[in-house]
């Protein structure tokens, strides 16, 4: 007879293993990046630039000075989004809802393009802190606008009223944006390059602005991870076991914040990761938030790096952006996940 403490130590072995798993095609797809792009290079060779990076040859140069960068990025952008989408989805209580229903990527959008157009910012690593300052001040005002406006325990309008906030803001913020590049040719030509999502030409600086605010932000989603699950059950049986609710709400919009608008001022708006990733692990997981927040941190970068080398291939010698590519693979795969969704619940 199998008890329900066995039971729960072979599940935990299982996902542990499957984690592990995760972690091996994981490291398969960093060598991939790694290898692949307009001038392939064979594993053998990569291997031997990775242990050898000072030795000059053509390889070494390639793979530590283009291929690197933009493979770590896509890895932190990856489960920075991923995590994102993970704590959204738990605070919002709604399984298709992402980071950028706060007016994450039209706060950042909107603060590029002011940059560009006003400051006459033109280095794509100097975007970086102008969009990580508007996805910021975006979120602020979502947050004002739609949970300190609402009445005290009103948990489930809140939520709605911060949906509804942020799809205002987004539009305002898009419809500015739209403005601005309209009648500017020379913002537009820049920002363009920005807006659809893209690992190229950023060094290690771009990863280094970021890293410190992805970091903060994912020990702020782990730590909320008990006290969301404790939520899923419902705000008075969440109130019941000491969890505030409104306190976990802030507590997440902040992690939210912290990774998502510091993704999107690295590598612009790169659409579906922080929706396709939780929704495809919950399938496969459960509700539990903290298996979930484990494994975005593998599920993210994994879909990432994926589109990262399949625009490279399917546009070869030119590429695809990371963000075109997860746009037209997303779409499809969220349908039938969600198809599938409805009906297992018909």
């Amino acid at each position: 007879m199998i008890t329900l403490d066995t039971a729960l130590r072979r599940r935990t072995a299982v996902r542990a293993a499957g984690l592990g798993a995760g972690v091996l095609v994981l490291a398969l797809l960093l060598s991939l990046s790694l290898a692949v792009g307009t001038r392939g290079i064979p594993l053998g060779s990569v291997w031997t630039a990775l242990l050898n990076p000072g030795d000059g040859s053509r390889e070494s140069i390639i793979v530590w000075q283009l291929r690197m960068p933009r493979t770590l990025l896509g890895i932190v952008v990856g489960a920075a989004l991923a995590i994102a989408g993970v704590v959204m989805q738990a605070v919002s209580r709604n399984p298709l809802a992402e980071p950028g229903i706060l007016g994450v990527n039209a706060g950042a959008a909107l603060s590029v393009v002011l940059a560009i157009s006003v400051l006459g910012v033109s280095d794509a690593g100097d975007y970086v802190w102008f969009a990580l300052g508007g996805a910021v001040l975006a979120t602020a005002l979502v947050y004002g606008l739609g949970v300190r406006t609402a009445g005290p325990g009103d948990g489930a309008q809140s939520r709605v009223r911060l949906v509804l906030a942020g799809a205002a803001l987004t539009a305002c913020f898009g419809a500015v944006t739209g403005t601005v590049t309209m009648f500017d040719t020379n913002t537009f030509d820049s920002y363009r390059f920005w807006v659809v999502g893209s690992l190229a030409n950023r060094d290690t600086a771009v990863l280094g602005h970021v890293l410190p605010f992805i970091v903060a932000g994912a020990l702020v989603a782990l730590a909320l991870g008990p006290r969301l699950n404790a939520l899923a059950l419902g705000e008075d049986v969440g109130i019941s076991l000491g969890v505030r609710p409104g306190r976990v709400r802030l507590g997440g919009l902040v992690a939210i914040t912290l990774l998502g608008g510091a993704a999107t001022a690295a590598a612009g708006p790169i659409s579906f990761v922080g929706l396709l990733v939780p929704h495809a692990l919950r399938l496969v997981l459960g509700h539990d938030v903290r298996w979930l927040l484990a494994y975005s941190v593998v599920a993210g970068p994994i879909l990432v790096l994926a589109a990262d080398i399949a625009g490279r291939v399917v546009a070869r010698p030119g590429e695809l952006e990371v963000g075109i590519v997860t746009a037209f693979a997303g779409a499809p795969v969220l349908l039938w996940l969600v198809t599938r969704r409805a009906g297992r619940s018909a």
